[in-house]
């Protein structure tokens, strides 16, 4: 024979049957994600987790700022660095051409030392021999 159903169901039977169905649902086999679902965000164990949360995303937006400023400061470094490397290259090429330049101008100098001395050892071998040619004259005659 067939099972025997109600055909008239009352409130109390429909808010009991549910009641028992919230209650299988909530059971502690459930797990946490189950539980949110179920409970709302109002549940107690959402307001701490919220805090570590916010806590732990405050972290890392910290972290986030200082190494933007970091990269940022790498950035500035690089283009010091560059701007440096730049002006030692030209400190460098001056250098050089200083270094050459002074001893293109010491070796003028010289010759120009060289020169004055040989035209004041002519100018002396010149009145010598006047001197001379003026005292054999003078004995001469």
């Amino acid at each position: 024979m067939p099972p025997k159903f109600k055909r008239h169901l009352n409130d109390d039977d429909v808010t009991g049957s549910v009641k028992s169905e919230r209650r299988n649902l909530l059971e502690d086999d459930s797990d946490e994600e189950e539980d949110f679902f179920l409970r709302g965000p109002s549940g107690p164990r959402f307001g701490p987790r919220n805090d570590k949360i916010k806590h732990v995303q405050n972290q890392v937006d910290e972290v986030i700022d200082v190494m933007q400023e970091n990269i940022t400061k790498v950035i500035e470094r690089g283009e010091r660095l560059d701007e440096l490397q730049d002006k030692s290259e030209s400190l460098s090429d001056n250098a050089t051409a200083f270094s050459n330049r002074s001893k293109q101008l010491r070796r003028q100098m010289w010759w120009r030392g060289c020169k004055i001395k040989a035209i004041m050892a002519l100018v002396a071998a010149i009145l010598l021999l006047v001197i001379i040619i003026l005292i054999v004259m003078k004995y001469h005659t």
